[in-house]
This record gives C-alpha cells, sequence and structure tokens, in this order.
C-alpha cells in the first residue's frame, strides 16, 4: 500500500472504492485498520480514504511535540498528495477533534463532517482518566496500556463475546507499539486541545455521533457539541462504548450513509 510524504513525514494510507471522496480518520491509536469493519459499507459508495498518523501504525514515527493542530496539518497535506479539494470527513475521538480544526481553519475542504465519539475541550473526567492511561503507559508498559484500552475503548458485552479477537488485538498492538514517549507525547496533545471556543464559527454540515455507553467521551461531549456546532444533527446509539463504530456497526454505517445521502 501507497505512503504520502508530507515533508518531514511518510504517511500510510488505503483507498477503497468510487465515488465522492470520504476521509476516515481514527482516533488516539491512529490506524487505518481501526476501520477495517466499515470499509464494505461505506466504500459501495464512496472513495473512501484511510491513513495511520503520524507516530502510529507504518506512517513515521516522528519524535516531535505532537497536537491536534499538527495532526491537522498532516491530513490536510495527505489530501493535497492525493489532490482532493475538498472531502467528506468521518473523525472518530482524536478523529473528531482534527475535524473540528478543519471545520475552523480549513472549511473549504470539507463537504459533510461527523464528529463520533469525540470533545471540544477536556474537563476533569477527560483529564483524570487521560492522567491513568498515562501513568500506566509511561511506569507500567505498553502492554498494561494496551490492555486497559480494551477495557476503556469497548463495551463489556462485547469483550466477552470476543475474547480470542481481543487476545490477538492486543498481542498484535504490543507487537507494533511505537515509542512510549511518541504514544505519551499525543495523549498530551489531545489533553491540551481545545476548540470550545470556536464551535459557533463551523459552518460544515455536521452530524454528532455517539454511544450511550461510551467510557471515554462521554455523551455529553456529543450533546454539547451538537448544541454549540449551528445546524448540528445529534445522533446517540443506544450501545456500542467508544468504539461503537464497529459494536454497533450496523447502525453506525447506516447513521453516516443517511447523513451523507
Amino acid at each position: 500500500m501507497p505512503k504520502a510524504t508530507i515533508g518531514d513525514a511518510e504517511i500510510y494510507y488505503e483507498e477503497h472504492g468510487k465515488g465522492e471522496p470520504l476521509m476516515l480518520v481514527s482516533g488516539l491509536g491512529g490506524t487505518a485498520a481501526y476501520w477495517k469493519a466499515n470499509l464494505p459499507a461505506l466504500s459501495a459508495s464512496y472513495r473512501v480514504i484511510v491513513h495511520d498518523h503520524r507516530g502510529a501504525g507504518q506512517s513515521t514515527h516522528s519524535r516531535i511535540r505532537y497536537t491536534v493542530d499538527q495532526m491537522t496539518d498532516d491530513v490536510i497535506r495527505l489530501m493535497d498528495h492525493l489532490r482532493l479539494d475538498a472531502a467528506h470527513v468521518v473523525g472518530h475521538s482524536t478523529g473528531g477533534a482534527i475535524g473540528q480544526t478543519m471545520a475552523v481553519q480549513h472549511p473549504r475542504r470539507l463537504k459533510k463532517l461527523v464528529l463520533f465519539a469525540t470533545w471540544s475541550k477536556a474537563d476533569f473526567f477527560f483529564k483524570h482518566l487521560f492522567s491513568v492511561r498515562r501513568e500506566v503507559l509511561t511506569k507500567i508498559g505498553p502492554q498494561a496500556y494496551v490492555q486497559a484500552g480494551t477495557l476503556f475503548l469497548y463495551p463489556p458485552w462485547w469483550v466477552q463475546q470476543n475474547a480470542d479477537i481481543v487476545r490477538q488485538r492486543e498481542a498484535l498492538f504490543v507487537q507494533h507499539f511505537p515509542p512510549v514517549e511518541v504514544v505519551a507525547s499525543r495523549i498530551d496533545g489531545i489533553v491540551a486541545f481545545d476548540r470550545s471556543a470556536d464551535l459557533g464559527r463551523i459552518t460544515t454540515p455536521t452530524l454528532v455521533l455517539c454511544a450511550k455507553d461510551d467510557a471515554i467521551t462521554p455523551a455529553y461531549f456529543s450533546e454539547e457539541l451538537a448544541k454549540k456546532i449551528p445546524g448540528a444533527k445529534l445522533k446517540i446509539l443506544a450501545e456500542g462504548g467508544h468504539c461503537a463504530s464497529e459494536c454497533s456497526l450496523e447502525a453506525f454505517n447506516q447513521a453516516v450513509l443517511d447523513f451523507l445521502r
């Protein structure tokens, strides 16, 4: 699969399907593989682009100070490489922070925006959660970080029903884990993110989407986003946790497709 050179880094990306461009931007884990379950349904109607963030997966593991603005610049540079004037964007968690930043700083590059399981500003809960996750990463190590992450990301019923998948994924994540200082810097970058004062300036047609049982970005974050973004629509799925795009696959895909159409 190809890589795009964007100045000081190479970004791994994949393209699936044909039609209007649709970029699926993943969360803190930052890998294209996150969207594997969604590709068949979404690429049937769209040219779907997924990528590994800088600092994740097969992209360059740059030892820089990571910020959401920097992550957004990388997405814009990837679009430039692909000669995309504008695209639909579905942003999950950190990808949703990137989507908000695109909507404020680069509105002409967006057609429609889906903000999925995301937030506009870290509150005490968010800071406390990611302080604990960062401590696990730096004091105990990647294996504990990955295993604990499963318990934050997925609902208990999904973990129970997919024990073999969970074990395989965790082993793979640990095997290919980026340098600890890179992941720690990415955590620092998302905790510092704050677009709360800019939401009223967003003019891109926006769907705010989450699951009721999300344990990382609780539904109140989405409710606030939908309230502050002019004309935004809000859809709360009954279940699926932080990764409802997989755990409530059909409901998620349908919500996205209905909105884009």
